[in-house]
């Protein structure tokens, strides 16, 4: 005598789907944060004491906000053992170890996002770790730039920004001689020096454009446009705060220096957010605009 069994409606959808790894996600993640310690206390003294990277702190805690919103398509990611991520770990950790030897900070702590991809990896497979990409990505944020990188690149940004200072100043008519990145004014000498380069909100310009894509557009390909025009928006935006700080020096000396200088960078860099929303919509526009055209087109044809 055969029997027969229906099976209520939801009965095995619980048990196909595969729970998130969260505990031993923690354990291995607790691992690395204690091989780390010192790598990572180093790391986060430098964001309170560099402006440049007083960004940091905001990094992780973004990601990890990002990877709690996609909880719900993690929790369907069936957990699959990918090996190859122990050799990721492995790499990680000899990678600090030349770091912490050669006194390289930037191998020491992008090695510890290795081993993090590596964790996860081996914890939860491949395609876990390609659905948290963007968060992984988001913590190099969190890195200061190489010191060899950063001295290449400061130098000509400070040189840019005087050269453009002073052909506006000029053009307003005020007097000036350009010596490098000194800026000769007949009231004071303005010295255009590494904290006004604009590499600072030149990384947190690039930091916003990647969140303010990811929240408020959809298309992955936003995210690289934005990031791109993040590069000559902030560093008009910092030509345009020497520009204005030579032409404040010369009604008040100390207009150009401590509070109202600081005061200057900050609006400059809210314009300059607001120029990266307008061209957002700029370009959202252009592509509903080709959008349409070429539905219309191939709605024309037979």
């Amino acid at each position: 005598m055969s029997s027969y069994v229906k099976s209520l409606p939801g009965e095995g959808q619980t048990a196909r789907r595969e729970a998130v790894p969260w505990v031993s996600i923690a354990w291995f993640g607790a691992l690395l944060i204690v091989c780390y310690a010192p790598v990572l206390v180093r790391l986060v003294s430098q964001w309170a004491t560099d402006e440049d990277m007083g960004h940091g702190f905001f990094v992780p805690v973004i990601a990890g906000y990002i990877v709690w919103q996609r909880r719900a398509e993690l929790a369907k990611i069936q957990p699959k053992t990918n090996y190859w991520g122990l050799a990721v770990v492995v790499w990680g950790l000899l990678q600090m170890l030349v770091g912490a030897l050669g006194a390289e900070l930037f191998l020491a702590r992008t090695a510890f996002l290795i081993s993090l991809v590596g964790v996860l990896l081996f914890l939860w497979g491949t395609r876990a770790v390609r659905e948290l990409a963007f968060p992984l990505l988001l913590l190099l944020f969190m890195i200061p730039i190489p010191r060899i990188i950063y001295s290449q690149i400061t130098l000509p940004l400070q040189l840019f920004a005087s050269n453009v200072a002073a052909h506006i100043l000029e053009w307003v008519g005020i007097p000036v001689v350009r010596e490098g990145n000194l800026l000769e004014l007949p009231s004071q000498t303005l010295n255009v020096v590494d904290a006004c380069s604009g590499i600072r909100s030149l990384l947190s310009l690039s930091f916003l454009s990647l969140i303010y894509a990811y929240f408020f557009d959809k298309k992955v390909w936003m995210r690289w446009a934005l990031l791109i025009a993040t590069v000559p928006i902030a560093i008009a935006a910092n030509a345009g705060r020497v520009t204005i700080a030579g032409m404040m020096s010369e009604y008040r000396a100390d207009l150009a220096e401590g509070a109202p200088h600081l005061f200057e960078g900050w609006v400059l860099f809210l314009v300059a957010l607001v120029i990266l929303i307008g061209f957002h919509q700029l370009v959202n526009r252009i592509y509903r605009f080709v959008a349409v055209h070429r539905t219309a087109k191939h709605g024309e044809r037979p």
